[in-house]
């Protein structure tokens, strides 16, 4: 099943900047472990924003949310999930 996933990241101002370090480095780590999975196929920054628009590939909607609840930074997103059809006329 493919997923849309739009992630916005809003980090509290009152968030240690070591510590919003340590998490960025571990969520760049998890992102690309699960890109390598192959579940992530496509991932784009949105421009000027902390934010990005993803295609995931998985099996379920349990799948899809244990994939992002595992990121270090999931506490402190606002996810919007859009399942995806094939379009009729898609060649």
């Amino acid at each position: 099943m493919l997923y849309c996933v739009e992630m916005t990241v809003n980090l509290p101002a009152s968030l240690d900047p070591k510590r919003a370090e340590e998490i960025k480095a571990a969520e760049k780590a998890r992102a690309i472990e699960i890109q390598q999975s192959g579940k992530w196929p496509h991932l784009w920054r949105v421009a000027g924003r902390y934010s990005n628009i993803s295609i995931f590939d998985v099996q379920s909607n349990d799948e899809l949310h244990s994939l992002l609840s595992s990121l270090p930074l999931f506490p402190f997103m606002e996810i919007q999930v859009t399942p995806l059809a094939r379009h009729p006329s898609a060649i």
